[in-house]
């Protein structure tokens, strides 16, 4: 009965029945909240686990047929097992890591295409995430605190948790589709009904809630709109490679701008399932608020405001973000290089991404394109002439062309990432003359000449070379 109605709502909607599949399984996540509000909120944990793993299963099961939903069952359980019998050491974090990450990429070698299909691997990648924190946190407690940072101590974990607990962690229906990342700490405060802003009650988190599903809406029906007119299959028409320089540099502008609000519309109705359920409270800002911005995976108003590739970065997929700087990033310290960290990093996301070539490129290209920016800033940040500029009447004018390059550039980059194969991207790129690699390329050889003629010699330095 399901199969055939989803097949006809598909139909109607004019959408692939799994993206149709996703969408629903996310809007069901407020009747399950709603149901955790009136009805669990104060039952036991061990009822609150089985609900959360139940739904996420259900989710699971209506997304992925049969079989499928056996892989992430298996990784937990593994997961479960490694804990228990490695315990606190470093070996079971390689171990964890090691067969997350295999378990991941094999999923990914046997059952990728050459085009975006949601199959069982992209809520797996998000699982990949949280059974691997889950293992450092696990480790973490283990160590002196004295030794942790504020971040890591409020991630820690102290005791061994459950097989139950683990299960309703990874199975949360406000985060086990599309994220987002969120600790085991937090899950285990949401439980013990920490979580709210009234202590013992359901939290006051309609009204936050509501807001972050209009949002979504919104961004939704803008993708819904424009997604077709400016779809990832146009590049490759020759319709496309007729057009001249000028016509490919706007369409991707507009192409990534509109597209990428794909993602942001599913972070924001998930995020309004966490906010409503209590996991999105934040506890109190420096005015005594009440935030609720916990499980936030876009900052919007930033998003579309900042005219800077490192705010767009900033301002997107920031739980995922958070991770990799947490377990990544920081934990690469010992190299004693941050750029080689930095490299380091983005490696490991283009391959928790796929196995695509256009993933590497994506990630190559932000490192180059990051590396630049942070260059120029610091050039017209020393330069009292561009400091000048950059606060004079002029400005609105100089925001314009800062935005333009930023979306160019920044579509530039994700070409490749949402194209996925060489002779795809590959394509692309010669059409429009590899513009945005020669531009950063001869920026970074630039920059240093510009930096002598705009910035001011110090009178040490000068009396040096006298």
């Amino acid at each position: 009965m399901a199969a055939p109605f989803m097949e006809k709502l598909a139909e109607y909607l004019d959408s692939p029945e799994p993206a149709v599949r996703l969408i629903l399984s996310i809007l069901i996540g407020y009747p399950f909240a709603l149901a955790y509000r009136w009805f669990l909120f104060h039952q036991s944990s061990t009822v609150l686990h089985l609900f959360h793993t139940i739904t996420g299963l259900a989710l699971a099961t209506f997304n992925f047929a049969g079989s499928q939903v056996y892989h992430s069952l298996l990784c937990v359980v593994i997961q479960f097992l490694l804990l228990r019998l490695m315990g606190r050491t470093v070996t079971c974090v390689l171990t964890s890591f090691i067969f997350q990450m295999i378990y991941l990429l094999t999923g990914y070698y046997y059952t990728a295409t050459d085009e975006y299909d949601i199959k069982w691997t992209m809520p797996h990648c998000v699982l990949t995430l949280k059974l691997i924190g889950l293992a450092l946190d696990y480790y973490d407690g283990g160590k002196d605190q004295s030794k942790l940072s504020a971040e890591q101590k409020k991630s820690a974990l102290g005791s061994t948790p459950s097989l139950l607990e683990v299960f309703g962690f990874s199975y949360f229906y406000g985060g086990f589709l599309v994220g987002p990342q969120f600790t085991l700490r937090n899950y285990q405060m949401l439980v013990s009904r920490e979580m709210t802003d009234v202590p013992g009650q359901p939290p006051n988190s309609v009204v936050p809630a509501l807001k972050r599903f209009c949002l979504g809406l919104i961004t939704l029906s803008i993708f819904t709109i424009g997604g077709p007119r400016y779809s990832d299959s146009y590049y490759l028409t020759d319709e496309f490679a007729a057009h001249p320089f000028w016509y490919k540099c706007v369409y991707i502008l507009l192409w990534v701008k509109i597209n990428l609000y794909k993602y942001i519309s599913c972070w924001l109705i998930t995020e309004g399932v966490c906010v409503l359920a209590g996991l999105g409270y934040n506890g109190k800002n420096e005015k005594g608020e009440h935030q609720w911005d916990a499980c936030a995976n876009v900052r919007v108003w930033l998003f579309e405001t900042t005219p800077l590739f490192t705010g767009t970065i900033n301002s997107f997929n920031i739980n995922t973000n958070a991770w990799v700087a947490r377990h990544v990033f920081k934990r690469l310290r010992f190299l004693g290089n941050k750029l080689v960290s930095q490299m380091f990093t983005l490696l490991f996301l283009a391959i928790w991404h796929g196995l695509h070539s256009g993933y590497l490129i994506c990630f190559s290209l932000e490192f180059l394109i990051v590396n630049v920016e942070k260059q120029a800033q610091s050039l017209v940040r020393d330069s009292p002439l561009l400091t000048s500029i950059s606060q004079s009447p002029l400005y609105p004018l100089v925001y314009v062309v800062q935005q333009s390059i930023h979306w160019l550039f920044m579509g530039y980059s994700l070409v490749p990432f949402c194209l996925f194969t060489f002779d795809k991207w590959l394509k692309v790129y010669f059409s429009i003359y590899f513009c945005g690699h020669i531009f950063f390329i001869a920026a970074l050889l630039v920059l240093p000449y510009l930096r002598k003629v705009f910035v001011p010699r110090k009178r040490g330095s000068e009396k040096k070379e006298d």
